[in-house]
């Protein structure tokens, strides 16, 4: 982009670096929850600010300068595009917005004479920079450049860490961003797949989930992550065909040895994250009748075993359990 720059002769909140940003997918998803405000990463600034807010932290990091009016229609389409690629890029630049109408004077000293602008500054000075609603796709790699990282495998492992830790967070709508950016330059990796997709599974969203599994190359389908949110996924539709979990109490209650019941219980329980009353009450059917359903509360266990990831820490009880009525 710097041969067309017009700059060019004008005198984080997640620790992991993301340099992954571009166009949006093929497969439309719907935003997720009401992501927080990326502290520190995005702001607007005014003339008394920019200084500080621009021209010192540009010494510790690049910022980009979206300067922008509200009457300006292609700045209503390149902004949210702008604070999306930011996001992805976690914390490897920063980006400030200033409405030129409210605060004409530092646009003005730069020359700009048609917004939507965007200024790339580095070490107090403008460095490069763009006009115009450009492709999201543009948006990555313009970030990439002043960034100074080129993309990579070692920043998809990044990338993926960083929306680990946004979800970790309770920023999802982060997290989905990030996923998304990843797929846009590595279509392939599954992690990303299955982290999309069980985030838009979690929020109510199961066809937009199978859109995305749907998304993984056919060598890749049966990969444990994607494996795993099916399993989930399977396990939540079976669950909610079963019907209110009050009666199958009742009849535990009048008769502890209704197998049927305790397992239709443990389908529900677990459908609603009680993962560890799940598992007590098929290894309580185990314990009391392995026959029963031809040994189907070990069977369906491992099931869950498999939905809810073999390091997780109800897995992980439920199998020394297990192993423990099997072998004693």
């Amino acid at each position: 982009m710097s041969d067309n720059n017009p700059f060019g002769g004008i005198g984080g909140q997640y620790a992991t670096s993301v340099q992954y940003g571009g166009a949006e997918p093929d497969v439309a998803k719907p935003a997720i929850g009401d992501a927080p405000a990326t502290a520190g990463l995005i702001k607007d600034t005014t003339t008394a600010t920019f200084a500080a807010d621009v021209i010192q932290e540009s010494r510790r990091q690049p910022v980009l300068v979206d300067f922008w009016a509200p009457w300006c229609g292609p700045c209503k389409q390149l902004t949210p595009l702008l604070e999306k690629a930011v996001k992805a890029a976690s914390g490897k630049v920063k980006l400030v917005k200033m409405n030129i109408e409210d605060h004409p004077s530092v646009a003005g000293q730069l020359g700009i004479q048609s917004i939507p602008a965007v200024i790339a500054f580095k070490d107090g000075q403008p460095v490069d920079g763009f006009m115009g609603a450009v492709p999201e796709s543009q948006i990555g790699e313009f970030i990439n450049k002043v960034g100074g990282k080129n993309g990579g495998a070692p920043q998809v492992a990044e990338a993926l860490a960083a929306a680990v830790e946004a979800r970790g967070a309770g920023d999802v709508q982060t997290a989905a961003d990030i996923y998304d950016a990843i797929l846009e330059q590595a279509p392939e990796t599954v992690e990303a797949i299955a982290g999309l997709g069980e985030l838009l599974f979690e929020a109510g969203d199961a066809e937009g989930a199978e859109a995305v599994l749907a998304r993984a190359p056919e060598a890749k389908k049966e990969a444990p992550p994607l494996a795993a949110l099916r399993a989930k996924m399977a396990l939540a539709a079976q669950a909610a065909s079963l019907g209110n979990p009050a009666e199958f109490e009742r009849r535990l209650a009048a008769n502890p040895a209704d197998h049927q019941a305790r397992f239709d219980l443990a389908m529900i329980q677990n459908a609603r994250g009680e993962r560890t009353q799940a598992a007590d009450n098929l290894l309580a059917i185990v314990k009391a009748d392995r026959s029963w359903n031809e040994d189907g509360a070990k069977t369906q266990l491992l099931q869950f075993f498999e939905a809810w990831g073999m390091t997780d820490e109800a897995t992980l009880s439920a199998r020394r359990k297990l192993s423990s009525l099997l072998f004693s």
